[in-house]
């Protein structure tokens, strides 16, 4: 069965890290607030939705993410997936 988000889900979230490179792009846990069925979907079939991220630092909101698919290791379209995206947790 595939998986669909929904609010209340915990999902990573992809952090950009910095321009410079001191800081790269973090996995972080994110619960879904908003499921995003107005927006076109992308053609994975997944919708776009928004998150509040959580950080150890603090939470952040962030509106409109797309959906990167990742086993953990690599993405399965062939590249890590961008900061901004989210896929679900990796099973252990």
């Amino acid at each position: 069965m595939e998986q669909k988000p929904t609010v209340g889900r915990v999902v990573h979230y992809v952090s950009y890290g910095t321009p410079g490179g001191e800081y790269g792009k973090e996995c972080r846990a994110a619960v879904v607030t908003a499921v995003r069925n107005d927006e076109p979907v992308p053609e994975h079939g997944v919708p776009y939705v928004d998150l509040c991220v959580l950080n150890p630092t603090g939470m952040f909101f962030n509106q409109t993410c797309r959906y990167a698919e990742w086993d953990g290791t690599e993405a399965l379209a062939g590249a890590e997936p961008q900061g901004g995206s989210w896929h679900w947790p990796e099973r252990a």
